[in-house]
């Protein structure tokens, strides 16, 4: 069993930054891929950022790359998810989710994941 905490959400303005932290509980955190999903009021819940389990692997939204960056502290449990130069349309609530690595990552699929946090609300005013 995994648990996840989000941290960091807020209110900021057009084009601050905010970096989000996910706490994971357990000591098997490490055999975990973690990903980073949103979603907007009325809209599906979508794909942000992931990272391999052992950090050596990221990938990203098309529509984020370059503004969002994900990193893992493996000793600490946490995922981190910052963002840059950030945008109204990033408002959201962000969740995120960690996946048992056992094979192939299909790391954008909802489904492919575990466990999910609770969330944390970001808010960018224009």
């Amino acid at each position: 069993q995994v648990q996840l905490v989000e941290s960091g959400g807020g209110l900021v303005q057009a084009g601050g930054s905010l970096r989000l932290s996910c706490a994971a509980s357990g000591r098997t955190f490490s055999s975990y891929n973690m990903g980073w999903f949103r979603q907007a009021p009325g809209k599906e819940r979508e794909f942000v950022a992931a990272i391999s389990w052992s950090g050596g692997t990221t990938y990203y939204a098309d529509s984020l790359k370059g503004r969002f960056t994900i990193s893992r502290d493996n000793a600490k449990n946490t995922v981190y998810l910052q963002m840059n130069s950030l945008k109204p349309e990033d408002t959201a609530v962000y969740y995120c989710a960690a996946d048992f690595n056992s094979g192939t990552y299909y790391y954008k699929f909802l489904n492919e994941y575990d466990y999910w946090g609770q969330g944390t609300q970001v808010t960018v005013s224009s």
